[in-house]
């Protein structure tokens, strides 16, 4: 048996993560109402949250080494799968509520589960930075499944008693290579 060597000890806690329980319990809250809501395919109610000046971005994937790390994820001026706007999420609302959207016809069935939710103030009053893993599944027609797993990172503020808006989601999926047909699901 090999004696262990001493460490520095554990990590601690950074002083941002804690935030009044009760902020912390209504921001849960949101994101479970709100991963509802698009299963529920309530997509206009979804949209309601969504801040007027909202980005909604899912940067592209990449395969590197660790010395690489940095450059795994597509950076904000380059190709990514999602960059959103409020104007443009408008317009995805609108045709997936348009029963016209070919690959929505029919439409599909999904759950999303929210799970390791960690909350940080940030320096703007009532903005908080959130951050939550994410697991995504899509049933469409009889045989066509799709499971995404990975985190999203959002910038949340309270506009009102219990209101929230989504200012800035940062969708990061854990594979490099999109292999579903497409990406009309909202995450």
């Amino acid at each position: 048996m090999t004696a262990m060597t001493p460490t520095t000890g554990p990590a601690a806690l950074p002083a941002s993560l804690f935030v009044d329980s009760a902020v912390r319990a209504e921001i849960e809250q949101f994101l479970y109402f709100e991963v509802e809501l698009l299963d529920d395919r309530r997509f206009s109610e979804w949209l309601s949250l969504c801040a007027d000046d909202i980005r909604y971005w899912m940067p592209m994937r990449r395969n590197r080494l660790t010395r690489d790390r940095d450059k795994e994820n597509s950076g904000p001026d380059e190709l990514s799968h999602l960059n959103e706007t409020r104007q443009s999420l408008g317009w995805r609302v609108a045709q997936l509520e348009s029963n016209m959207h070919w690959s929505e016809a029919p439409p599909s069935r999904t759950r999303h589960l929210v799970t390791n939710v960690r909350v940080a103030a940030t320096e703007t009053p009532d903005e908080y930075a959130v951050r939550s893993n994410f697991l995504c599944y899509r049933n469409r027609l009889e045989e066509d499944v799709d499971i995404w797993a990975g985190e999203r990172g959002d910038v949340l503020r309270r506009v009102g008693v219990r209101q929230w808006q989504v200012v800035r989601r940062t969708i990061l999926l854990d594979q490099s290579v999109v292999l579903s047909p497409n990406l009309s699901v909202l995450f």
